[in-house]
């Protein structure tokens, strides 16, 4: 996210991405450190003065005149302890390339961000570094004016980075059991709403059991959430917790002008268009913003991002630009019916309370398929898991983990999680990944040496005593099973929606995917349109209220179209409106 004020002004990052206010530290933090590198002694002086006048109040600038001497630099921070957050080096110098001065750099400085300058000429090198050594980004030389050159560029990877290392472990610490289901959940939801948290297991951390005892808690009190300035919250609900830590629970205005039930890619870029066209814009989500894209550790084939971009960053990148123009987000909400009361749209949560508007979105996405299978149910949230967020892979560090599933979600968990665990055994029901994967995760995959593709194996059972211990593998051909030992299994199957609060009014297929335009007209249901004119290319069976995204029967299940109807529906909620 590009933000000089909240990344250079009185905000700093958290983990994930959210700002607080700096507060004082009793002990003076050390800056961390921009390198620049450069051979030419004119140009070294122009970059290293550029940067130091921009970010010098916050990072130290340092530079180097050749890769030997950056490489040198960098092991004495390394050896002081002392964070780099980017390195910033020109391509053609002697004895030392830049890309090769950087690939030997990510040794000392292992999480810095790598910027390429370079001439024109050099530009299918830097694309090929971003594969090659992780290149962050190349910029053509020369930068000026560095206003409109530079800077956005910096300000950009230094954010980036920002999110990454906090300055401390956060305000929030979470008490609990490894294999509680409700600890895994109330940690998935801060980290999917970017919340930072200190994680303290009770069987493992004598600062837990501290904790544990001070608050006089009992088993059944766990997991319990210290908050800054409040009282610890026993075993507390998504809702509970959400309102303890000031994230916007309920709606601010009587009526708007549109509704959006669903914080995924579709309903985010609905908020964006309709919010910045002047509609009066809510979004109902009952989790967190993201959807399961906000899940993904990498998304490489969006536009506009060639070396891909976490769910939690895009996410993070749209909920700003959607509150930017004014779209109130209404979290920890499960919306469980759908009314119309005349020109009005009303959505109830389970509460009763009900959100109104003049026209509805739905883009609620879908969830992951349950397995069906003896033992998965009961250990579900206690070593099996349905998706998976990107900051779980670190929990699994040296163990071997079981991934069901032969999608993209499912390969981009399986490079994500083999960053950590000892291996990664991706369960196929079919004979290959081509038909499902897309290419550039399958060729990812082969090259991967902890990861393991069995194919036509299904799980057909599952054990363990308060945690998952074993799963039973079947062979589909030779119908042989065998039982394998992992306290890890994640499963990425299929869609399925989440549409039965739409109630009967709203057409949909077998499946419950919701059925739109003109394919409304040629459903079983020809009395089903109750309007002379056609209904709109995303209007379902109810005028007003439209879909978008994976809820959308027939939708193409990928981000980039999910954004496009987010963004498609708001012009089309402007010609329903205009009708009214």
């Amino acid at each position: 996210m590009c933000s000089p004020t909240s990344s250079f002004g009185p905000y700093v990052g958290k983990r994930d991405g959210t700002l607080r206010r700096h507060r004082p530290k009793a002990v003076l933090m050390t800056k961390p450190t921009i390198l620049t590198v450069d051979d030419d002694p004119v140009v070294s002086q122009a970059i290293t003065r550029d940067l130091r006048a921009k970010y010098g109040s916050v990072y130290r600038i340092v530079r180097a005149t050749s890769g030997a001497a950056a490489l040198g630099v960098l092991a004495e921070l390394a050896l002081r302890a002392r964070a780099v957050a980017l390195i910033a080096t020109d391509q053609r110098m002697p004895e030392m390339t830049g890309i090769e001065m950087l690939d030997q750099a990510r040794s000392h400085a292992p999480d810095a961000k790598f910027l390429l300058l370079t001439a024109y000429a050099d530009t299918d090198v830097a694309i090929k570094a971003i594969n090659d050594i992780g290149l962050d980004y190349y910029l053509l030389k020369p930068w000026d004016p560095p206003a409109e050159r530079l800077y956005p560029v910096i300000d950009d990877l230094l954010s980036d980075w920002q999110r990454a290392h906090p300055q401390d472990s956060g305000d929030v610490q979470v008490v609990g059991h490894r294999w509680s289901e409700r600890s895994h959940e109330l940690k998935t939801f801060l980290a999917r709403n970017h919340v930072p948290y200190r994680w303290l297991d009770v069987d493992r951390d004598d600062e837990a059991q501290r904790l544990q005892g001070l608050a006089h808690a009992q088993v059944d009190d766990l997991p319990l959430v210290l908050v800054p300035d409040g009282e610890p919250l026993r075993s507390p609900s998504t809702l509970d917790l959400a309102g303890a830590l000031g994230l916007r629970t309920r709606a601010e205005q009587p009526l708007y002008d549109l509704c959006i039930v669903g914080g995924g890619p579709a309903g985010l870029a609905a908020a964006v268009y309709a919010a910045s066209e002047g509609l009066r814009t809510v979004v109902a989500e009952r989790e967190a913003p993201g959807g399961q894209a906000g899940q993904s550790a990498s998304i490489e084939n969006y536009l506009g991002f060639p070396k891909g971009l976490s769910g939690a960053d895009l996410t993070h990148r749209a909920v700003a630009q959607a509150a930017r123009f004014g779209a109130e987000m209404v979290l920890a909400r499960d919306v469980v019916a759908l009314e119309t009361r005349g020109p009005v749209r009303a959505v109830r949560f389970g509460d009763s309370e009900e959100l109104e508007a003049r026209a509805l979105l739905v883009a609620t996405g879908v969830s992951y398929r349950r397995l069906d299978a003896p033992g998965l149910e009961e250990l579900s949230g206690r070593g099996v898991y349905y998706g998976a967020t990107a900051s779980e892979a670190i929990q699994c560090q040296g163990d071997e983990v079981y991934i069901v599933g032969a999608a993209n979600s499912a390969g981009q968990a399986a490079l994500n999680l083999a960053r950590y665990a000892k291996r990664v055994v991706l369960l196929v029901r079919g004979g290959e990944l081509e038909n499902t994967m897309s290419l550039y995760l399958v060729a990812r995959i082969r090259a991967a040496e902890n990861i393991e593709v069995r194919f036509r194996s299904e799980v057909v059972g599952a054990r363990g005593d308060g945690h998952l211990e074993a799963i039973m593998l079947a062979d589909r051909d030779s119908c042989e099973e065998e039982e394998v030992w992992t306290s890890w299994l994640f499963v990425f199957i299929g869609a399925s929606p989440r549409t039965d609060w739409l109630g009967a009014d709203v057409v949909r297929d077998e499946k419950g995917f919701v059925i739109t335009g003109h394919d409304l007209l040629a459903y079983s249901q020809p009395a089903s349109w109750p309007l002379t004119r056609a209904p709109f290319v995303l209007e379902t069976s109810v005028p007003g209220v439209f879909a978008a995204g994976d809820v959308r029967l027939d939708s193409m299940k990928r981000v980039a179209s999910a954004v496009g109807e987010g963004a498609m529906s708001v012009y089309l909620v402007h010609r329903y409106l205009a009708t009214m």
